[in-house]
């Protein structure tokens, strides 16, 4: 029987302004399988659409050792908090790393008793990483596939 692997250590640092085209690197590594899969790899385009809502005050780096390991962005949205990206760099996934910020990312919507949403792309694995996570699909579109969970704990 193999032994179980213990969630890494992570932690978390606001991001800055300057570090947007850092963030913008990251991401294009990280969806650009996907992005492929679909025929729609465009670093230029997925370039400018980040930076052109690049939000630093909603944005956190994810630390794992000290390293960025990948950043996650976090608005207000209506009654909810949306999880606009969550981006693991490729090196670092597939070590847990997702799960243990989604749950101090639940801890934080279940605190404020609000729903977390999320959108991922059609055909990309994290579709099923948010469904494995207690998100229930609240509609489809084109391109992307969007999400919900309810705020848990007692009201």
């Amino acid at each position: 029987m193999q032994a179980k692997v213990p969630a890494p250590a992570i932690g978390f640092a606001m991001a800055e302004q300057v570090d947007a085209e850092a963030l913008v690197a990251l991401r294009i590594l990280a969806m650009r399988e996907s992005l492929e899969r679909l025929g729609r790899f465009d670093p230029v385009r997925s370039r400018e659409r980040f930076l052109s809502a690049f939000s630093p005050q909603h944005t956190r780096h994810i630390l794992v050792d000290g390293e960025r390991a990948g950043f996650v962005v976090v608005k207000p949205d209506d009654e909810a908090l949306l999880l606009d990206h969550l981006y693991i760099d490729p090196r670092f996934q597939n070590r847990g790393i997702g799960a243990v910020v989604l749950a101090a990312l639940f801890a934080e919507a279940d605190a404020q008793r609000v729903p977390r949403k999320v959108g991922a792309l059609r055909g990309s694995d994290s579709n099923r990483f948010y469904l494995r996570h207690g998100f229930r699909l609240m509609k489809e579109e084109e391109w992307d596939i969007y999400y919900v969970r309810a705020a848990q704990g007692r009201g």
